[in-house]
């Protein structure tokens, strides 16, 4: 049998890892700092959902920073962060998220292509994955530094799978996250849209964005779920 024309994209905070720790910030905080000397914080920028490059961008902001000094600055400051945080990344493979590294497996073995969409930066992104023992899943990832909007990075990693040969016409595409722009980027592409609860937002709040499928965590999950043509309707809400 021909393996499944199927691609399953994976969000990574909150979705694969939670509670990795302070190091991710810190290492934004730092290497702004190092680049331009302004102290920064975090507080107040909404990062979850957001992508790493508009997370620098605004602290800078905030600090006072021009737009101009802050777009100038951009560049180096991510190349610093990265490799700050690649020397600081703690050991994440106990915050993995409950039945992450179980349906990878399984997706993996149904043959169909796993790959990465997060707003983390590539090094960040890729760290993480394997610091938490997941990396070997993945045959690729858009990150954050890659396009401007989620949604631009779910089309940015279809676009690579098409040209790559590893999906054809008709795949059936997924992406699975914890927060409403997961939801949203899906949207945006038509491809199925997974909400998992094991970030910070409630279920309730989920469902309102109303994704194909909700679930309260991946144990709930079935790659069957991602991958055939046909979503069944007990799939749409399981908590």
């Amino acid at each position: 049998m021909l393996p499944p024309n199927a691609l399953v994209l994976f969000d990574i905070d909150g979705t694969l890892v939670r509670r990795a720790g302070p190091h991710h910030r810190i290492a934004l905080v730092d290497a702004i700092r190092r680049v331009t000397r302004l102290e920064t914080t975090t507080e107040g920028v909404p990062v979850a959902g957001m992508l790493d490059p508009g997370i620098l961008e605004t602290m800078m902001r905030n600090a006072g920073a021009t737009r101009a000094l802050a777009r100038e600055s951009l560049p180096r400051v991510i190349e610093t962060a990265q490799r700050l945080y690649v020397r600081s990344c703690p050991d994440l493979r106990r915050r993995v998220c409950p039945g992450a590294g179980r349906l990878l497996g399984r997706i993996r073995r149904s043959g169909a292509v796993i790959g990465l969409v997060t707003g983390n930066l590539t090094r960040i992104g890729w760290t993480k994955m394997r610091r938490a023992g997941l990396a070997g899943y993945f045959r690729f990832g858009e990150f954050g530094e890659n396009a401007p909007t989620r949604a631009g990075l779910v089309r940015n990693a279809i676009r690579r799978a098409r040209a790559e040969g590893w999906i054809g016409r008709g795949a059936v595409i997924s992406l699975v996250g914890d927060h409403v722009n997961d939801i949203k980027a899906a949207q945006a592409n038509k491809v199925r849209s997974v909400a998992t609860g094991t970030g910070i937002l409630a279920l309730e709040e989920l469902a309102r964005h109303s994704p194909d499928i909700l679930v309260a965590d991946m144990r709930r999950l079935d790659p069957e779920m991602l991958i055939s043509a046909v979503t069944h309707p007990k799939a749409r809400r399981t908590s």
